[in-house]
């Protein structure tokens, strides 16, 4: 800071950089104490897992770059952290894989640094001290155990294999990435709660007029009108219709309001 005083640069010590939030887009943990089993047969590129599994994921708009591997390398290290006994007892890094996960190939990154070839679909490249393994699921193979990475990989030869060849676990996971695939703006911070959340309102714009109506006959009275204010449930309503049913003492209240209203103007 003394160096620096009276120039045109200043010097922060001790900067905070944990103001804006960070979001990795996976992690592959292993769950020690489980008595599960292993994955069987795990699609190509992920035989090298271990412990701790960060991937970065590109969807079909978004370029595998530079900056997403510095990224990538940047959350390794604040993972590492976080998780660690203590600063001064890291965990050993073999206990680290990195995966850089895109569905079409990083020409810009290929130009830049060699992208060294482990299988077909699959790259290593040294990036600083660490290796970071890439894999490209447009490049992937036709092959029963590459059908989930065939469901992201951009090609609609893929999606349609992936479809008729994965085992989906999940209930209902198989119909929002029927249609997350259709909607390639969605971000990776779009989670599946999320979609979940939409989806509603997603198959609603797929139903005609005649379907919504039928679908809305089909609830009950109160659950129609939930939500509604006051206006938007009388308009259209003559005024017999609007007090019909109400109690004799409503009907009064409404009756001297009525009064008082009409005597003051």
């Amino acid at each position: 800071m003394d160096f620096f005083f009276d120039t045109n640069y200043t010097v922060e010590l001790e900067k905070d950089l944990s103001l804006k939030q960070q979001f990795l887009d996976a992690i592959i943990l292993e769950r020690v104490s489980s008595n599960k089993p292993p994955p069987q047969s795990p699609p190509d590129g992920l035989d090298n897992l271990s412990k701790h599994n960060l991937i970065s994921y590109k969807s079909l708009r978004e370029p595998l770059d530079a900056w997403a591997l510095d990224e990538l390398i940047g959350h390794f290290v604040n993972y590492r952290k976080q998780i660690s006994p203590s600063m001064n007892n890291l965990l050993a890094e073999h206990e680290f894989q990195l995966y850089a996960i895109c569905t079409r190939h990083p020409k810009k990154l290929a130009a830049m640094i060699p992208l060294e070839p482990v299988q077909q679909g699959v790259f290593e490249v040294q990036w600083g001290v660490r290796r970071i393994r890439i894999l490209i699921l447009s490049e992937m193979p036709l092959s029963n155990q590459n059908a989930i990475w065939q469901i992201f990989s951009g090609v609609s030869k893929g999606f349609r294999f992936g479809q008729d060849r994965y085992q989906w676990k999940m209930s209902d996971i198989s119909q929002i990435i029927r249609l997350l695939y259709t909607r390639e703006e969605i971000e990776m911070s779009y989670t599946a709660e999320d979609f979940q959340r939409d989806l509603p309102k997603e198959l609603l714009t797929m139903l005609s007029e005649t379907q919504r109506t039928d679908l809305i006959e089909g609830l009950p009275p109160e659950d129609r009108i939930k939500g509604l204010p006051p206006e938007e449930r009388m308009k259209g309503l003559l005024g017999e219709d609007r007090i019909k049913g109400l109690p004799p003492e409503e009907l009064q209240k409404i009756f001297e309001l009525l009064s008082k209203t009409l005597k003051n103007n």
